[in-house]
């Protein structure tokens, strides 16, 4: 009898899949660099020596457990044409922490009267921080994966990332685009070509890079010459040199910075043990039974060991599976994409090409992600709960008004102040409403979601039980925070507009939910009429 050959470690397909995960982590670290640099002027030096190095290693060693995964199911089974699973920086989240908890940080650490290399070192702390709650939630919930998919329904789950991604992924990234008119649209325009239209290309290279390289050579060749949009000038070099990222304890410090962002770590981390389900599901339908656990268990061991490293973005699965496997990647194309982007971020390569990539050619990828994003909601939830989905958007659309109302250089903190305190009318002050329904937002949409999915399907007591839920929370700031910046408190310590805005929140939720309560005594009637007026 003749023993099986191992598989082998590289094939001619693995070159595809290396390009195609290295252009989508370089992309997303490519944004956060840009958005925290050129949005928020944080300091380079920071993002490219102390944040990215640790970022890349969590890549490297979710890579490089993956390809032994894959390695081991291959010798397993027998099979020659396993695929390994694909690892990098999660779009979504990666940039909600850039633009949600990183850049305000940052600012409001300054607005605190810290120098600017100060508030950069905390914010920098806390990105460590974050990165190891979402990280440690994951391990956790890496054994109850599926008990979470059973309990919160998939247009709650889906409805609120998808609201955060329309709004925030989508509009927040489309502004910048159309800052650089010509380079932006002609990115995105043929972005959308390849990726949406599934048009044809004069060259076999992939649609994205595609784009990059003619992005890219838009925005140098008209700044050069003069053409460009205002404000065009070179990168400075950053120099290469060894940044190894030694495991340390900085992230100590940065945990009780954690506090008022809990409300966007904790969801953030929830969504990566579902999304790595689902990815799991996706794999075993295209023919390679991964164990969900582990796969679950080594996105959450990257990601702890990334923030331990200084990393300051979590690293997922990605959803793209089958497609690697249908372009002929086996084992080795995460092997390359872990050895490159983790020994790259060491000597500063990753770094070196990052800062290259104008924000207005990275933009539109991001935009195109959040529209992705947003018609997955739609399209992988019931037809009656896509209505659930709808509702589950409108926290984030307040979330974005705080964003930009809270923006010191379009009102001033006194005014803020001012606005929020006092309204016209009867009812709570305008901007104050909208303060405390975009703090939490995400935990909001999918409670919201939930009870809505509830009523649909009959079920009044556990819809009122989401609702009461939704009082508590509220009481303590996880939602609905009554704190122009987010956090949580105790109830009974609010005093003043901030002791009345909570308990009218809780008290409104506890009200329906007791409603719902009592309908649910009636007897069951027939569920098939017609909604009034229609």
């Amino acid at each position: 009898m003749t023993e099986r050959a191992a598989p082998r470690w590289f094939v001619p397909g693995d070159l595809n899949g290396f390009f195609g995960l290295v252009v989508d982590n370089l992309s997303i670290l490519g944004f956060i660099a840009a958005a925290l640099v050129g949005i928020f002027g944080f300091p380079a030096e920071v993002v490219f020596t102390r944040m990215f190095p640790g970022t890349a290693f969590g890549v490297l060693v979710g890579n490089l457990i993956y390809t032994l995964m894959a390695r081991r199911l291959a010798l397993r089974s027998g099979r020659d044409d396993v695929t390994a699973m694909p690892l990098g920086l999660d779009a979504p989240t990666s940039i909600g922490m850039a633009l949600l908890v990183l850049g305000p940080a940052f600012t409001r650490f300054q607005a605190e009267g810290m120098a600017p290399e100060a508030a950069a070192l905390a914010t920098w702390q806390l990105g460590m921080a974050s990165l190891m709650v979402m990280g440690t939630l994951k391990l956790v919930l890496s054994f109850a994966g599926d008990l979470i998919t059973r309990v919160v329904p998939r247009a709650a789950l889906l409805g609120s990332i998808g609201g955060a991604a329309l709004v925030l992924l989508g509009f927040l990234p489309l502004i910048e685009t159309l800052r650089s008119p010509v380079v932006g649209l002609a990115t995105f325009g043929l972005l959308l070509y390849v990726l949406v239209a599934r048009g044809r290309l004069p060259v076999r290279i992939p649609g994205v890079l595609l784009a990059f390289l003619v992005g890219t050579a838009l925005y140098y060749g008209l700044g050069i010459a003069g053409l460009g949009a205002p404000g065009f000038v070179l990168p400075r070099a950053m120099p290469l040199g060894l940044t190894l990222p030694w495991p340390g304890l900085g992230f100590i410090d940065g945990l009780p910075l954690t506090v008022p962002y809990l409300s966007l770590l904790l969801p953030f981390g929830l969504l990566m043990v579902v999304g790595g389900i689902n990815v799991s599901e996706s794999a075993r339908a295209a023919g390679d039974d991964y164990r969900t656990r582990d796969v679950l268990l080594a996105e959450a061991v990257s990601t702890l060991v990334a923030g331990l490293c200084g990393g300051v973005a979590q690293t997922t699965p990605y959803i793209g599976q089958p497609a690697y496997k249908h372009m002929g990647a086996r084992m080795g194309y995460t092997l390359l994409t872990g050895l490159f982007v983790g020994i790259g971020g060491m000597l500063g390569i990753v770094s070196g090409l990052v800062q290259w990539l104008p924000l207005a050619v990275l933009a539109p990828i991001i935009a195109y992600v959040g529209l992705d994003i947003t018609v997955q909601a739609f399209q992988s939830t019931r037809r009656e709960h896509a209505i659930a989905v709808a509702l589950a958007f409108l926290p984030s659309v307040a979330y974005l008004l705080v964003i930009k109302l809270g923006n010191p250089a379009w009102i001033e903190p006194a005014r803020f102040a001012e606005l929020y305190a006092h309204g016209e009318g009867s009812g709570l002050p305008e901007l104050a409403t909208i303060v405390v329904l975009g703090n939490g937002f995400i935990i909001t949409a999918m409670l919201w979601a939930s009870a809505l999915v509830a009523m649909i399907e009959g079920r009044l007591r556990l819809a009122a039980g989401w609702l009461l839920g939704a009082a508590v929370l509220c009481l303590f700031g996880v939602i609905h925070s009554v704190h122009p910046q987010g956090g949580i408190y105790l109830p009974w310590a609010l005093q003043g507009l901030a002791r009345v805005i909570a308990w009218q929140f809780a008290a409104g939720y506890a009200v329906l939910a007791g409603m719902l309560a009592l309908l649910s005594l009636q007897a069951d009637g027939p569920r098939d009429r017609a909604p009034p007026g229609a």
